[in-house]
């Protein structure tokens, strides 16, 4: 039966000293409610990125679990809506109830599309921080529902099924597949076999079943890549300082007792200890298969490890280096491969090239380049010899403000969606684009969404659902007293901070810091604040509910155990 129907409209929450606007407070109607396409009427989402719209209609939470939650939680103050859900109902419990089943509610059709996936809100809602694992760990999810034929519903009603999903599988074996550990191939497959499963879990369900054997952690939450070949950094040896352009130079790096060092994937990155609290990460540009390393770096006019790098590291020096990262890769296959760089973003899919050139590759290949002019023009030379040797190669370049004595362009004038679709690129082409930020941006616009894969300069963009984000800030030491704990060093900040007295979380210290964070849950379900831990070891303060990939920290837990370096 349907014990309650519940709307609320989005409003602005005070948590933290920030300002959330959510839709998770739901308050009982009396009378009928007009289940639409998108929403129940009267009622609204603050994030649409993650609640709400037709997969996510209608949120149904079971009386059943409100009362294993009082007792869990040792509570009695539970009102109807209070999970954030439209639907309080007697019976349809996660356990039972299957994706792709169908119910007849009052004049309504509904079909079950996915788990809810759980966010920081709920546990605000709950005032209590854990709920987002625990809702997962306890296998109670709740479900939505999405609407086959609008109609009204009152509370009530009597929910009768009229058809069972496909493959039977539950909506909490399904939210256990994503979330908890084990991650059985067989059930994935089967949940992929229903077509009620809504697209966004049915991507990550695909991307689970890609990842390569040699790649750890969760691939349905985050891109996949293989464990660092070692941990913390090592000494290589430079063995030599090469000029590429006006502006950029290579450094080769090698084992000092010559052995081969593990194989790079084509697109990854090496960071780099250039002296004391001195860090930074440069792509990789020569072969994946050679046995020595390749970075090519630009001398920026205020970057200080670039200048460092072109002015004091000569061919003999020892330099710390942290193993290859990175999952902007090259991916077999043999659709078409479109590869764009600006600038110096030639490096990572140079490296790309040379894998499709080592591989004899038959595929079709676009290398489309972006320059100023040809003296800052990279790698010129060494991409013709490459593209020489595959078959199905051509060519692009341009040059935004060509010399008088520059011939080897296509082009004049700066990259954009216009130009690339002269070109007649296939829509199924897997694009790899690295270059400043507003060339990506405005790049990417030429190509069907989900073709393209991109390499941040610098740091990534945030992701803080439900809070505005305040004005720019450049990363900075956390206000207040001096911490006396660990050096906490974020590299792609080009910050090191000493870990305050009293301070919770990793994420917290960045977030004190205006350091960019990406996260949802804050409890290590969601895996959106997962980061490479580049050096140094952490604690947790909650258990992951699936661990990181090696290599990896979910900073929403996590606290320093020694100096630590993150790729933040």
């Amino acid at each position: 039966m349907l014990r309650s129907v519940n709307v609320g409209l989005p409003k602005d929450v005070e948590w933290r000293g920030r300002t959330v606007y959510t839709g998770i407070w739901k308050a009982p109607v009396e009378g009928a409610v007009m289940a639409r396409r998108l929403n129940l009427d009267g009622d609204g989402q603050g994030d649409l990125g993650g609640h709400g719209g037709e997969q996510r209609a209608v949120f149904v939470y079971q009386l059943e679990s409100y009362v294993y939650w009082q007792k869990f939680l040792g509570r009695d103050d539970f009102e109807f809506g209070q999970f954030g859900e439209n639907f309080t109902v007697d019976g349809l419990a996660d356990d039972e109830v299957c994706v792709g089943d169908r119910y007849r509610i009052g004049a309504a059709l509904f079909e079950v599309t996915q788990p809810r996936v759980t966010c920081y809100r709920v546990g605000i809602r709950m005032d209590d921080p854990r709920m987002p694992a625990l809702l997962v760990q306890h296998r109670r999810p709740g479900f939505y529902f999405r609407v086959l034929e609008e109609g009204e519903v009152t509370a009530g009603d009597e929910i009768v099924k009229v058809a069972d999903g496909p493959e039977g599988l539950t909506v909490s074996e399904v939210d256990g597949l994503l979330y908890l550990p084990g991650h059985d191939r067989e059930r994935i497959e089967r949940a992929l076999r229903i077509p009620a499963l809504s697209p966004g879990w049915q991507g990550s369900f695909r991307a689970m079943l890609d990842q390569p054997d040699s790649a750890s952690g969760n691939a349905g939450l985050v891109d996949a890549a293989p464990p660092p070949a070692w941990g913390g950094f090592r000494a290589l040896r430079v063995t030599a300082v090469e000029r590429e352009s006006s502006t950029i130079t290579s450094v080769r790096l090698a084992d000092p007792d010559g052995i081969p060092l593990p194989a790079a994937l084509a697109g990854q990155f090496l960071t780099v200890r250039l002296r004391d609290g001195l860090v930074r990460s440069y792509s990789l540009s020569g072969r994946p298969g050679d046995a020595a390393y390749r970075i090519s770096v630009k001398r920026e006019p205020h970057g200080v490890g670039s200048e460092y790098l072109h002015t004091h590291v000569r061919a003999g020096d020892l330099v710390d280096v942290a193993a290859p990262r990175g999952s902007f890769v090259l991916a077999p296959g043999t659709s078409p491969v479109v590869l764009i760089s600006g600038g110096v973003g030639a490096t990572p899919v140079l490296a790309m090239l040379h894998a499709l050139a080592e591989q004899r590759s038959t595929r079709r290949i676009w290398w489309v380049q972006a320059a100023r002019d040809g003296g800052e023009r990279p790698f010129a030379a060494e991409a013709e010899e490459l593209l020489r040797q595959l078959p199905q190669a051509r060519s692009y370049v341009c040059y935004s403000r060509p010399r008088p004595q520059d011939t080897d362009y296509d082009v004049a004038g700066h990259l954009s969606a216009g130009l690339l679709r002269t070109l007649d690129l296939p829509d199924d082409a897997d694009v790899y684009l690295c270059g400043p930020t507003a060339m990506e941006e405005a790049v990417a616009a030429a190509f069907p969404a989900g073709r393209v894969h991109t390499e941040v300069f610098g740091a990534r963009a945030a992701l803080t659902p439900g809070i505005s984000a305040p004005p720019a800030r450049p990363p900075h030491q956390p206000d207040g007293k001096k911490g006396t704990g660990p050096s906490v060093s974020f590299v792609r900040s080009d910050l090191t901070v000493p870990w305050p007295d009293g301070e919770t979380s990793l994420l917290d210290l960045a977030e004190a810091c205006d350091v960019p964070v990406r996260w949802s849950c804050r409890v290590g379900v969601c895996h959106n604040c997962e980061s490479g831990l580049l050096s140094g070891e952490v604690t947790y303060t909650t258990d992951p509910v699936d661990p990181p990939a090696e290599g990896n920290v979910l900073i929403c837990s996590a606290r320093p155990r020694g100096d630590v370096v993150l790729d933040l």
